[in-house]
């Protein structure tokens, strides 16, 4: 959903092999839809022409299951939706008794200003939770801001550890896309990790931050920091202020919070005192209860000539 030129699918594929899969999409920009075309002409996935889409994913969804009774369902879902846009003309058809079991989580109400800022990130997270397989996975780029939400976004992370799917969320340094400088991570949910062991990791002091066009700033990773990402979120390895592995139990005692800062144990620093650092602070300490008394006489005088 939301395939855009491809970028995210058309990745997916060569990890798979363009031979041993087929890529369905659908998008609502037109544009989008003829760069995907030829990106799939370029990367050896012609066979996947027929499946791509023009068309509003979210009010019509095109690609339906095997009986045509029902939307198809994926093994692999990658998307990075729109955050925020205008949808107030359709709000409330979504919102009807067709797209109930869809959109279980809710649908944002239409504001009385900055309609433009309605939250339909929201309603395609859960449009991918409907589409995906019995054993399915995916990989949904969302502001970091939902890890902690209240309201719908609460309601889907509910969701998600109620029904035992999410794999877990990586939190990318600012300003890591060209195109949005909201704070952004990735959510990875995967049917199969019913056990738990959900991997949070906060990336967002990583990169280096690089001027584009010589004024727009933008984070890069280098190949060193990509490689530890990934080869510490695939390993489970928990690293001090990085990564942690929690349980569903975890993150229900934590209200649900997707955010791995709340997860990091607490450290406190001291410092051992020597005895002239004892000395010291006794002074100190001397020094400042004259100081309270002197002004708690002072205080108590003031007041008796009040009186």
């Amino acid at each position: 959903p939301a395939a855009g030129s491809g970028t995210l699918v058309l990745a997916l594929a060569h990890e798979i092999g363009e031979s041993n899969c087929t890529i369905y999409t659908q998008d609502i920009s037109q544009k989008s839809n003829e760069f995907l075309r030829l990106n799939l002409i370029l990367n050896n996935l012609v066979h996947s022409l027929p499946n791509v889409v023009h068309d509003d994913t979210l009010l019509r969804p095109y690609h339906k299951n095997a009986k045509g009774d029902g939307l198809a369902t994926f093994d692999y879902i990658v998307s990075n939706p729109p955050f925020n846009m205008d949808f107030s003309d359709s709000r409330d058809t979504l919102a009807g008794d067709n797209h109930k079991k869809r959109f279980f989580a809710g649908v944002p109400s239409i504001p009385k200003k900055d309609i433009e800022k309605m939250a339909v990130y929201l309603l395609f997270i859960q449009h991918i939770l409907y589409s995906l397989a019995p054993k399915g996975k995916a990989a949904i780029v969302v502001p970091t801001g939902f890890l902690t939400k209240s309201g719908i976004a609460k309601k889907i992370r509910e969701y998600l550890v109620k029904e035992k799917m999410l794999r877990g969320v990586i939190s990318m340094p600012s300003n890591i896309f060209a195109t949005t400088g909201t704070n952004v991570s990735i959510l990875f949910i995967d049917r199969e990790n019913a056990n738990g062991n959900v991997i949070l990791m906060d990336a967002s002091k990583l990169g280096t931050k690089v001027k584009v066009d010589g004024k727009n700033q933008r984070t890069v990773l280098s190949d060193n920091e990509i490689t530890k990402i990934i080869d510490t979120f695939n390993a489970g390895e928990l690293e001090d202020d990085f990564c942690v592995a929690v349980s569903y139990a975890d993150i229900e005692a934590k209200k649900l919070s997707f955010s791995a800062g709340q997860y990091f144990e607490v450290k406190i620093e001291y410092v051992e005192l020597t005895n002239p650092d004892l000395v010291t602070v006794a002074d100190d300490s001397m020094t400042l209860r004259g100081l309270w008394s002197a002004l708690a006489a002072r205080f108590s005088a003031l007041v008796e000539y009040i009186r």
